[in-house]
């Protein structure tokens, strides 16, 4: 008698939104399913139930209860993973599978761009970061956060855009299309911009960055400076990551496209194109938690 075949669950759980999806050991994708944020950030109960809906709605899609969920093997890529605790307390959550790994957000994300093979990943959206790994070891470059961090990200480009203009409207800085624009935001009036940032977050400085990026391209100085200095930042962060040992890398994240024409050509000439996404990362994850058990003496 044959045994049971074995599914394969990959989640991808981000700050933004939670994606799942169900394959069979040919590939062949049998159920997907959305959810809300999943990251650590909102505690390690919200992010579970988040996940659960994603993986619920892509069971039921695939038309699985819990008998074939039981022959599945469970991938998870999760935001804010690297917090103290958040990983132990992950994993002593009862589940409905055979097999479940864990891992970061961009970790499942790097998985998925280079097949499960050695390489490292540039993410550029909201925030930036550089990693990967190489054999055993894991690679990381910046990433630490905004404003501290996170150079040539989406809030980056925000950040600068609203220092420039405050230089412009008090006559340090030459006046813009986007500069006078950016304080057209706040009425002219730099006090309003004051109480703004002090309530902002990088998502609202990263709000401003497809600003930044449509006067850059129409020609703006400012915008061109602006963005010229962001592309350098990520240039950087590709060089570092080669230069660690990664033998590809990959430019992810919403302003990957925006950017990379930006790019120094060297640059560019050695990114690679992204073999998957990080759902297909999250279930190279778990195919390797079947081959492990699979590989487990009795």
């Amino acid at each position: 008698m044959s045994a049971a075949p074995h599914f394969y669950l990959g989640v991808d759980g981000g700050g933004t939104g939670c994606r799942a999806r169900i394959e069979d050991e040919g590939g062949t994708v049998l159920g997907q399913g959305l959810s809300g944020p999943a990251t650590t950030r909102l505690g390690i109960e919200a992010a579970w139930a988040s996940i659960a809906r994603a993986f619920g709605a892509a069971a039921e899609e695939a038309g699985f209860g819990r008998a074939e969920l039981k022959h599945t093997f469970a991938g998870i890529g999760l935001a804010g993973i690297g917090r103290k605790g958040a990983l132990e307390a992950l994993r002593a959550i009862e589940h409905p599978f055979l097999g479940i790994d864990f891992t970061s957000d961009g970790m499942g994300a790097c998985l998925g761009a280079h097949s499960g093979l050695d390489g490292a990943i540039v993410i550029a959206g909201t925030g930036s970061i550089g990693l990967g790994f190489v054999g055993d070891r894991n690679l990381r470059v910046g990433g630490y956060g905004f404003p501290i961090s996170d150079e040539g990200s989406g809030a980056d480009l925000g950040l600068k855009a609203v220092q420039l203009a405050l230089r412009a409207q008090d006559g340090r800085h030459d006046r813009s299309a986007l500069l006078s624009e950016i304080m057209q935001r706040f009425q002219d009036d730099p006090m309003e911009a004051v109480a703004w940032m002090d309530r902002a977050t990088a998502t609202d400085y990263a709000a401003l960055a497809p600003t930044v990026m449509r006067h850059a391209d129409q020609g703006d100085a400012a915008g061109r400076r602006i963005v010229q200095a962001a592309a350098e930042q990520i240039d950087t962060l590709v060089r570092t990551l080669f230069d660690k040992g990664a033998p590809r890398v990959t430019l992810l994240g919403g302003l990957a496209s925006p950017l990379e024409p930006w790019l120094a050509p060297d640059v560019r000439r050695r990114l690679k194109p992204a073999d998957g996404d990080a759902v297909s990362g999250a279930i190279i994850l778990a195919r390797r938690a079947g081959s492990r058990m699979a590989n487990c003496p009795p």
